[in-house]
């Protein structure tokens, strides 16, 4: 085996996260299957009232939430969601306002071009 494989703790890194959100509201991780590969997972975290703003999906996209409330916002369809939930990202411009403290883990394919 040539790589070392090592876990992470989900919970202790989304309070590290939030601890260092200072005035910003949002602190994110990015974890990466494969150097320069197609899949990846953004830890978010999102103090209650920040959004990330309307943007692209850049692939295929699955949001489950760890923590807290948050509201999917898609054209004039909304959708909120709470802890353990999870939804595959429409392929539409979209963006994600956080209802309380939250953290989020989003899992992206990236479309390859």
């Amino acid at each position: 085996m040539s790589e070392v494989m090592s876990s992470v703790n989900l919970r202790e890194m989304v309070d590290e996260l939030m601890a260092g959100t200072g005035s910003s509201g949002r602190a994110t991780h990015v974890f990466r299957a494969v150097t320069g590969g197609a899949l990846s997972q953004v830890l978010l975290v999102l103090r209650e009232g920040r959004e990330l703003s309307e943007h692209d999906n850049p692939g295929e996209a699955l949001l489950h939430v760890l923590r807290g409330r948050v509201r999917l916002i898609v054209g004039d369809g909304t959708c909120a969601l709470g802890p353990d939930e999870h939804l595959v990202i429409p392929q539409e411009r979209h963006s994600l306002l956080a209802l309380e403290d939250a953290a989020v883990l989003l899992t992206i394919v990236k479309s390859r071009a």
